[in-house]
C-alpha cells in the first residue's frame, strides 16, 4: 500500500483549497460562533477532517487513523508532559507559600503591573521560549502572572501575545535550524533575515500589550521603562540572529532585556502606579518585606529551571541520556509519500516516534519540581495532593492537546496542509504577500514553527526560484509569518488555558487573541512584499 500525497484532489486548485480550508473552517466556527469547549471544537475539527481524507483526498482509512494516533500519542508526550511538569512546579511554589515571596520580590522592583507583564510575560517568557518551546512558556509566564493577581483569561491572552517575537528563534533555534536542513540553505543566512524583520515586532509587541491593559493613557505613562525592555531586546535579537546564528538571539535578548529594564527601574517609576482589581473588586494587597534568604529560595526553583533546562538543552547531555530514549515505529506510515512541489524529492513521512523520557523538557522541569520539595520544605502529603490537582484540572486540557495535534498529522499526511500553501503559491508576485501568510496557517495547524517550516520551507523555496526572488526572504517570512500563528494555534490555546484554570473555556480565549494574530499577520505580508520588491536592500 503507497500513499502519494495529491495537492489537487479535485483538479481545481483553488476547488481543492477550499475543501482543505473546511476543518479550519470549523475550529473558527466552533469557538468563535457556538462557543464550544475545546475538546469538543477539537473531536468535531478532528472528524472533519478525517472525512475529507478519506472521501476526498481517497487517503487509506489506515493510514488516516494511524497519522491521527501518532499525533495523539505526540501531543501527549512530550507537550503534554512539558504542561503536567511545569503547572505541578508552580503548585508546589504555591503551596508553599514562596510564590507569594516571589510576586513581592518582582513588585519590589516595580509595583506597576502593567511593567510586571512586560518582565514576567514579555522578557522571561522571551527566555523561557528560547530555552524550552513547545508550549512551556506560556504556561509557566500565564501561571505566574495570575498568581501576580491578573484575571486567568487576560493572564493567559497578554502571555500568547507577548510569545509571538521570540517563537521563531525558540527551543535554542531549532525552528531555523530544521528548515535551513531541509532546503539545503545556511542556517545563518535565515536567521540573519529573520533577524532583520523580527526587531521591529520585538520593539511592538511590550508597547501593544500594554496599550491592551491601559490603553494610550498607559503607553504614555509607561514609555521609558517599555522603550528600554523593547529595544534592549531587538538590539540583541538583530545582533546575534545576524552574526552568531539562530541558537542565541532569543536567550541572550531576554537576559539583557531583564537587566536593562530592572536597572532603569531603579531609577525611574511611572508617575501613577497601575493596579488590577482582583476578582472580588479589591486591589490586590501591598507587598510584604522579606529577608534576602526568603527571598532567594523563592526564585531558587526557577533558578534551578533554568540551570536545568540548559544542561538539558545540551548535545553532550542529550547523548549521556540518550539510552533513555525508546522508539516506536508507526511502519504503516512509511507508505505516505510527499511528492513535488512542496519537497524536492518523493520523501516518505515520519513513521518513527521517539520517546525521549529522560531527554525531554518535561523531565527537567519535573525534577527541578521533586527538588523543589525537600527546598522549600513542602510536606510529602502537599506534594501528593499538588499533583493530584495539577491532572485533575489538565484531564481535559490533554485530552484537548491530543485532538488538535492528531487533527495537525491528519491535514499533513493527508496533503490538506500543502493543498492551501501550494493554491497560495499559484498568486504570482502576490505570494510575496501571502508567504508569511503560509507560515501562519503552518502554525496554526501543526502549533509549531518548526513543525510548519517542515513542511512549507521546500515550496517556500521553489516558489522564490519561480518568481526570481531571493530564497531567503520567503524563508524567513514562513518563520516570522509563523510567530503571530502561535498565539491562535488550538494546541497553545489549550495550553494557555490549561495553565490558568480555564480548561473548557478556550472559545473565550481565542475570541481574545484571533484579530491581533490576523492584523499582525497581515502587516508582516505587506512588509515581506515591500522587502520583495521596493526594500530589496533589507537582504544584503
Amino acid at each position: 500500500m503507497q500513499y502519494l500525497q495529491n495537492y489537487n484532489p479535485l483538479n481545481n486548485q483553488w476547488a481543492s483549497a477550499a475543501v482543505a480550508l473546511l476543518p479550519i473552517i470549523c475550529f473558527f466556527v466552533c469557538l468563535l460562533v457556538l462557543k464550544l469547549k475545546g475538546h469538543f471544537a477539537g473531536l468535531l475539527t478532528v472528524s472533519v477532517a478525517i472525512v475529507i481524507a478519506i472521501v476526498v483526498y481517497q487517503m487509506p482509512s489506515v493510514l488516516v487513523f494511524t497519522s491521527f494516533l501518532y499525533g495523539f500519542v505526540y501531543g501527549m508526550f512530550p507537550i503534554a508532559w512539558i504542561i503536567i511538569a511545569a503547572i505541578f512546579l508552580y503548585k508546589l511554589n504555591d503551596k508553599s507559600g514562596y510564590f507569594k515571596i516571589l510576586r513581592d520580590s518582582i513588585i519590589a522592583i516595580t509595583p506597576d503591573q502593567r511593567l510586571q507583564v512586560i518582565l514576567i510575560g514579555f522578557c522571561f517568557g522571551a527566555f523561557l521560549e528560547g530555552a524550552i518551546g513547545f508550549g512551556g512558556p506560556v504556561a509557566i509566564t500565564a501561571a505566574l502572572l495570575v498568581g501576580m493577581g491578573l484575571r486567568p483569561l487576560y493572564a493567559a491572552g497578554l502571555c500568547l501575545i507577548a510569545n509571538t517575537a521570540p517563537v521563531a528563534f525558540g527551543a535554542v533555534g531549532i525552528p531555523v535550524i530544521a528548515m535551513a536542513k531541509v532546503v539545503s540553505v545556511p542556517a545563518i543566512e535565515i536567521s540573519a533575515v529573520a533577524g532583520k524583520m523580527l526587531p521591529p515586532l520585538s520593539v511592538f509587541v511590550p508597547f501593544f500589550l500594554v496599550f491592551l491593559m491601559n490603553g494610550f493613557k498607559g503607553v504614555k505613562e509607561t514609555f521609558p521603562a517599555v522603550l528600554v525592555a523593547g529595544v534592549s531586546f531587538a538590539i540583541v535579537q538583530f545582533y546575534t540572529a545576524n552574526y552568531h546564528g539562530p541558537e542565541l538571539p532569543d536567550i541572550a535578548s531576554a537576559v539583557v532585556s531583564i537587566i536593562c529594564t530592572a536597572i532603569f527601574l531603579r531609577f525611574w517609576q511611572p508617575k501613577n502606579i497601575f493596579r488590577f482589581e482582583t476578582e472580588d473588586g479589591k486591589e490586590i494587597p501591598a507587598p510584604t518585606q522579606h529577608s534576602l534568604k526568603e527571598i532567594v529560595l523563592a526564585w531558587l526553583p526557577f533558578i534551578i529551571l533554568i540551570i536545568a533546562i540548559l544542561l538539558w538543552t545540551q548535545d553532550w547531555f542529550k547523548k549521556m541520556v540518550g539510552w533513555g530514549t525508546f522508539s516506536f515505529d508507526f511502519t504503516v506510515l512509511q507508505s505516505i509519500i510527499q511528492v513535488k512541489p512542496v519537497v524536492p524529492v518523493d520523501t516518505p513521512v515520519k513513521s518513527i516516534y521517539e520517546l525521549p523520557i529522560i531527554a525531554s523538557t518535561g523531565t527537567a522541569i519535573f525534577i527541578t519540581a521533586l527538588i523543589t520539595i525537600p527546598l522549600l520544605k513542602v510536606k510529602s502529603a502537599m506534594a501528593v495532593e499538588a499533583f493530584s490537582e495539577t491532572f485533575k484540572e489538565m484531564k481535559w486540557a490533554i485530552v484537548t492537546i491530543g485532538l488538535v495535534v492528531g487533527f495537525a498529522f491528519v491535514c499533513n499526511n493527508s496533503g490538506m496542509s500543502a493543498t492551501l500553501a501550494t493554491a497560495l503559491a499559484k498568486t504570482g508576485n502576490a505570494f510575496a504577500f501571502f508567504s508569511p501568510i503560509v507560515g501562519w496557517l503552518g502554525v496554526f495547524l501543526t502549533g509549531s514553527d518548526t513543525s510548519s517550516n517542515l513542511l512549507f520551507g521546500s515550496l517556500q523555496q521553489l516558489t522564490a526560484r519561480q518568481l526570481g526572488i531571493p530564497e531567503v526572504l520567503f524563508l524567513a517570512a514562513n518563520t516570522v509569518g509563523g510567530v503571530v500563528g502561535k498565539m491562535i494555534s488550538p494546541q497553545s490555546i489549550a495550553i494557555a488555558c490549561a495553565a490558568v484554570g480555564l480548561v473548557g473555556k478556550e472559545s473565550d480565549l481565542f475570541r481574545f487573541t484571533v484579530k491581533y494574530s490576523i492584523g499582525f499577520v497581515i502587516l508582516i505580508g505587506i512588509a515581506v512584499y515591500l522587502a520583495a520588491f521596493v526594500f530589496t536592500g533589507i537582504l544584503t
